[in-house]
């Protein structure tokens, strides 16, 4: 008997019985961290005597909350979530697995998701068509006429692999339609012997933002498309038990400050405190008066923060969540009884709440919290609004140059007149995002603001471009029900879809007079957004600088017009009486906001706009759609292409092997992101991937973005470390110009050209390469493509001073070795630039089935002269040397479903 059998126990809900396994009554259980009971009992539940046993779970329940990470356990999620940009790919190399298992004499049968696996298509819609009355319907024409392919893929797939569910586009937001609705809290299904097994909902999705669901107490987090294929077919997540930093939240929110603020202000604090890697759980009576809204704000910043979670725990602010969000009665009470049978529960006014012990304390008094913004490029970068105008005088000059000018440049346009602009004007200020349309709060606080700046004759400037972009169709309900989207509209701020939109890079172009001014006379413009994403070129090309705030100063700044503003001590406008108008004028106060939202956001709203998830609009439902197991792969698309990482592929793997005479491809800083290596936004003509599809007969109005473009690898290769902000520093240890974006040195043609040229002529050459870069390497969004595009430029190994954690693992899971510099060294202090070659021994001892804990590195000069030193192997758990000895996940996965 293992403790899996001894746990079964019996519950009562809503007058019917369930199995559970119980954990209440295990030595150890009472001071654990809410975040490692839900662990526990996911160890418990998946005991199979192998990869969990009654070990692991002995070890969890005795977590030394001071000790560093060492114990390895499996976490096995009870669901995968995506979006259509991470997610096409995912579905792509399950059908492109359905054709390798059939080459390998399988049947293609078993390849399907294992588990449910929902995927929201959010990620597509551009603002194309903004500050017109049928904006949202004119884009989404536009986004079927560009994603029709994709869309047809995904109707396939939905078709052809069970447990596998599409929420159509025009929907919402990933990360609010899963809080709104996909997640349970806790999940229940029908066993053999007829009971029903009730269980903790979990959750892992291919967007970092994932940790949005962490508000409803539901543990997830974001992990690359790899790692959610794996578990899509039943892999558990190989990590480490994490310290957990306990967050107390004490006190209220004053007049003035919105959800927008606190949570900036719990990044910035987080950053400072440094948490990569660690969980990171609310606590305290504070947090029952938390609004669930509020919670899954902070949640949603997790990834921000740098932590792998940041949750709540289950109490009656997660129940009355569900049941306003149409959540049945039955589920509620199911919630309520099973967290509290099983300690789970999380009011710390009940007598018996014992207060978890934690790692590390952080603690917060949100009376304390005051206006805020972040930027210009990251969003920890916490700016007090007070100080915003002065930060940008401060901080602007980086970003001008020779060619700047300086004096207002004329513009004239058809849709908003003849005007000026300069340098610090605001020509995006985007309302979207899932940070903040899952709260109502904040975007009733905008509608309130629109409403008094419209009551008083203030508009827009003419240059912003503006839009609102709403996670779910709740929202523009409510927005209706409390009158505030006529003056929105008034404003320019009209729905323009339902989807990530300008948080993606979906901004959409800017009026062409705009855009051109601004790219002639080299200006600094900027864009705010209540996102959680403002990485340098990200938000458009046109844009240097980029601001997160709140959605009532979203609007606030496009009243200004500039970011070289002070809202204390200048005027937005003049009243029809000629008064001067300031912010504090037209600022709502808290109870105006609360008053508004309890009067206008309804349960029945969720009920009717959920009741239909999966049906789709007419667009959708009249897609030409294949149907049988295997997928018709169409050799002319530019948007759907089979994989070639099963291309040869044999039932056991060849031996891994020591690396010889690598190049360097790419020679970078600290901080670079997955958004400087993944594609992401629009490309030029003159690109690679421009190229790819111009040969094909594609015009540059038909590109598309490459986020809709992931399913086809031929595009997503020709894009990697293709950013307009990256900087590749092998080209000034060679002599060369530093051209910002994808270009290298090519040592075997000896001239500068695009690193996907280069990877080219290596490949041809059989010559390996690694790239060389700093601290906090892959931080950012966990995109698959960062690591699946750096393995088919042929990169064999990535050596950094630091890595974030999920990009490390990505690149495990492509085969791809991450290495550190020994401690306290970097490229730089060992006299390295690049242009040596490389030689990496001692990987071959991964054959004998040890992680060797460092290798030997060789670095040869043109001159014969030699630096050696010993890398840091950061192959950290036994699983991760399991799928680099295969060559990646997806092949350890595949061969064993073969077996």
């Amino acid at each position: 008997m293992s403790l899996r059998d001894d746990q079964l126990a019996t519950l009562k809900a809503a007058g019917k019985d369930f199995d559970y396994y119980n954990i209440a009554n295990l030595d150890g259980i009472d001071h654990l961290p809410y975040s490692l009971k839900v662990l526990v009992e996911n160890l418990v539940r998946n005991i199979d005597g192998a990869n969990i046993t009654d070990e692991h779970v002995k070890t969890l329940l005795d977590w030394d909350p001071n000790a560093e990470p060492s114990h390895e356990i499996q976490f096995t999620p009870s669901r995968v979530i995506m979006q259509d940009f991470t997610g096409v790919p995912c579905i792509v190399d399950l059908a492109t697995m359905r054709d390798a298992v059939k080459d390998l004499g399988g049947d293609p049968e078993v390849i399907n998701p294992q588990v449910q696996s929902d995927m929201v298509i959010d990620h597509s819609v551009q603002i194309d068509k903004y500050g017109i009355a049928d904006a949202v319907q004119q884009n989404m024409d536009i986004e079927y006429q560009r994603n029709g392919e994709r869309y047809q893929f995904l109707r396939w797939g939905q078709q052809a692999f069970k447990n596998f569910r599409v929420v159509p586009p025009g929907t919402g937001i990933i990360h609010q339609v899963n809080i709104e609705y996909l997640a349970k809290v806790v999940m229940s299904k029908a066993e053999a012997n007829g009971n029903t097994l009730a269980y903790l909902d979990s959750c892992v999705g291919t967007d970092s933002h994932t940790t949005t669901e962490n508000g409803l107490g539901v543990l997830g987090w974001g992990v690359g498309g790899i790692e959610a294929e794996a578990a899509m077919l039943g892999q558990p997540i190989s990590m480490l038990v994490p310290r957990v930093v306990g967050f107390k939240l004490t006190g209220s929110i004053p007049e003035g400050v919105t959800a927008t603020d606190v949570v900036l202000t719990i990044t910035d604090m987080l950053r400072k405190h440094g948490v990569v890697g660690k969980f990171v759980e609310f606590y305290g009576e504070g947090i029952a008066s938390v609004p669930l809204a509020n919670r899954a704000t902070i949640g949603n910043m997790g990834p921000e923060f740098g932590s792998t979670c940041g949750i709540f725990p289950i109490d009656n602010v997660t129940l009355d969540y569900l049941r306003l969000t149409g959540r049945s009665e039955e589920q509620v009470a199911l919630v309520e009884a099973y967290a509290k049978a099983n300690k789970l529960w999380g009011d710390a006014s009940d007598p018996d709440y014992v207060e978890p012990q934690y790692s590390e304390y952080e603690e917060l008094d949100l009376g304390t919290v005051v206006p805020s913004i972040a930027g210009p490029k990251r969003p920890q970068d916490r700016i007090l609004l007070s100080e915003a105008k002065e930060m940008f005088e401060k901080t602007a000059p980086a970003y001008e140059t020779e060619k700047t000018v300086k004096d207002p440049v004329a513009v004239s346009t058809d849709f908003r007149g003849d005007f000026d602009i300069e340098n610090g004007d605001v020509a995006i200020a985007s309302i979207t995002s899932c940070t903040n349309t899952s709260n109502p709060s904040v975007m009733i606080a905008a509608g309130l603001i629109a409403r008094n700046a419209h009551a008083k004759g203030l508009k827009p400037k003419p240059w912003v471009k503006t839009s609102l972009a709403p996670g779910s169709q709740v929202v523009a309900d409510y927005l209706k029900a409390a009158g505030l989207q006529d003056d929105l509209d008034a404003l320019g701020y009209q729905l323009v879809g339902f989807g990530c939109a300008t948080c993606i890079g979906n901004s959409g172009p800017l009026l062409p007079e705009i855009s051109e001014a601004i790219n002639a006379n080299d200006l600094t413009v900027t864009a705010v957004l209540s996102g959680n994403r403002n990485f340098e070129g990200r938000i458009s090309p046109d844009v240097k600088m980029n601001y997160l705030a709140s959605p009532p100063l979203v609007i606030a700044y496009a009243l200004a017009g500039t970011m070289d503003f002070d809202f204390e001590t200048q005027p937005l406008g003049t009243d029809a009486d000629g008064n001067d108008v300031y912010l504090k004028d037209i600022w709502p106060t808290n109870a105006e906001v609360a008053a508004v939202v309890d009067g206008s956001v309804s349960r029945e709203m969720f009920l009717k706009d959920y009741a239909s998830v999966f049906d789709g609009d007419h667009r959708w439902k009249g897609l030409d759609v294949p149907e049988g197991e295997l997928f018709a792969w169409n050799d002319k698309s530019t948007y759907v292409r089979k994989q070639t990482f099963f291309d040869g592929m044999k039932a056991t793997p060849d031996p891994v092997a020591d690396i010889h005479g690598a190049r360097v491809l790419a020679l970078l800083g600290d901080s670079v992101t997955t958004d400087h290596i993944s594609p992401a936004g629009a490309f030029k003509a003159s690109s690679p991937a421009g190229k790819y599809l111009t040969e094909r007969g594609v015009e540059p109005k038909n590109f598309n973005s490459y986020g809709s473009r992931r399913g086809n690898h031929e595009i997503m290769v020709r894009g990697t470390f293709g950013n307009i902000r990256l900087r590749n520093q092998l080209l000034a240890s060679v002599g060369e110009e530093v051209t910002p974006g994808g270009f290298t040195y090519d040592f075997l043609a000896k001239k500068p050209t695009t690193i996907f040229e280069a990877s080219r002529d290596y490949i041809d050459n059989k010559v390996p390469l690694v790239v060389l870069a700093g601290k906090e390497y892959g931080t950012g969004s966990s995109r698959d493509w960062a690591a699946k595009g750096t393995v088919m430029l042929g990169v064999k190994a990535v050596i950094t001073e630091s890595f974030e954690r999920i990009h490390r693992s990505n690149l495990i899971g492509m085969g791809v070795l991450p290495l550190q510099f020994p401690a306290g060294e970097s490229y730089e202090s060992l006299g390295l630039n690049g242009t040596e070659t490389y030689d990496i021994a001692g990987v071959e001892k991964l054959n004998e089935g040890v992680t060797p804990k460092t290798v030997h590195v060789t670095a040869t000069r043109e001159d014969g002269s030699k630096t050696e030193f010993d890398a840091v192997v950061r192959i950290d758990t036994p699983g991760e040397a399991d799928y680099y000895r295969n060559g990646g996940i997806l092949q350890y996965v595949l061969r064993n479903l073969m077996k």
